[in-house]
């Protein structure tokens, strides 16, 4: 159903094809798109139709112009309407078989999110050290996702933040470094469709896979970020906010 990575010998091999190129045989049809959907419902991830594309880069939205083509949810209550009801899941995915799904973090998991080429780096890192990773989505829009546990909200709500001080679901060109999905944000869920020619969201490590702490990614993930972030800004013409 999803791509994991083995035991310690075979698992360099296995990540060269990643960066190669190569990705996991994920199952064709709608049949392998609702399976996938269940599999991550069972796994407590909860679930709400979103937007596909529509008319090539389009977005199947009402909305003109959409900023978020294919990649926001069709309700405005999809906190409220995410789910991890089998039932419910297999209606949605019956009914809307051209919708993505997304999946609302803060409730049960976080993601982290990077910049491909710096979550490649620090992927391999991790699994090297021979760290539980856990689930891991890859974009075709240059992202790779880790989910994790939530970090919830702490006794102290001092110390607690929501997702909108990191960075929002719409703003993703003005935050190009390290993303923390956590409460009020939400984002897609494998396997889902983005505007353009074969473009999409697919597990590199399945939904199956046990939740890390975050703090456990963090530091590797941070540190790639941050040599991305260097790299980046070499190019002329290439801009990189600081992180806070």
């Amino acid at each position: 159903m999803s791509a994991t990575f083995g035991g310690r010998s075979g698992r360099q091999g296995r990540l060269s094809r990643w960066l190669l190129g190569r990705r996991p045989q994920e199952a064709a049809g709608d049949g392998g798109r609702e399976a996938l959907l269940l599999a991550a419902a069972a796994a407590g991830l909860p679930l709400a139709p979103a937007a596909h594309p529509a008319d090539g880069y389009g977005c199947s939205c009402d909305r003109v112009g959409c900023p978020t083509p294919a990649r926001h949810p069709v309700s405005f209550a999809w906190q409220t309407q995410c789910s991890t009801d089998r039932a419910q899941i297999e209606r949605w995915a019956r009914h809307q078989p051209q919708a993505n799904f997304i999946t609302a973090t803060g409730m049960v998991h976080d993601v982290l999110d990077v910049p491909l080429q710096a979550g490649r780096e620090a992927l391999e890192r991790l699994l090297d050290g021979g760290v539980e990773v856990g689930p891991v989505a890859e974009s075709d829009d240059g992202r790779m996702l880790f989910f994790t546990l939530t970090r919830g909200t702490p006794e102290d709500e001092d110390e607690w933040w929501p997702c909108e001080l990191d960075c929002h679901p719409e703003t993703m060109d003005e935050h190009p470094g390290l993303r923390w999905h956590c409460r009020g944000s939400y984002v897609l869920v494998p396997p889902a469709r983005l505007p353009g020619d074969g473009q999409g969201v697919r597990w590199l490590r399945g939904p199956e896979q046990p939740l890390p702490e975050p703090l456990t990614l963090l530091e590797a993930l941070t540190d790639a970020c941050a040599r991305h972030a260097g790299t980046a800004a070499g190019r002329p013409g290439t801009a990189w906010p600081p992180q806070r």
